[in-house]
């Protein structure tokens, strides 16, 4: 898998923003990536030093309208920690 496949999008909430200080930074990941292939993709797309990956399963939830309901789709969740001496990742800061 590329780093684009890997990486899908950054996650751009109010909870997630608060963390850009401590140079954590949340991104959508490809349900199979391991921490390893996350960790190697972040350095590769943004050059910076990964110092941590943090992933989570995140369910879909049940959604309602009318008489149907389904469930959204399900997807994996990636927190990756930068180390002390790394840059910050540009695309995040213009958000702040």
């Amino acid at each position: 898998m590329t780093a684009h496949e890997i990486v899908i999008r950054p996650i751009i909430t109010e909870k997630s923003m608060s963390t850009i200080s401590d140079k954590k930074y949340t991104f959508e990941v490809a349900r199979n990536a391991t921490k390893i292939d996350i960790a190697r993709a972040v350095e590769e797309l943004f050059k910076v030093k990964v110092a941590k990956v943090n992933t989570l399963h995140v369910r879909g939830h049940l959604r309602r309208q009318g008489r149907t309901q389904g469930y959204t789709a399900a997807w994996k969740k990636a927190v990756v920690a930068l180390t002390e001496d790394s840059k910050p990742i540009e695309f995040f800061e213009g958000m702040m």
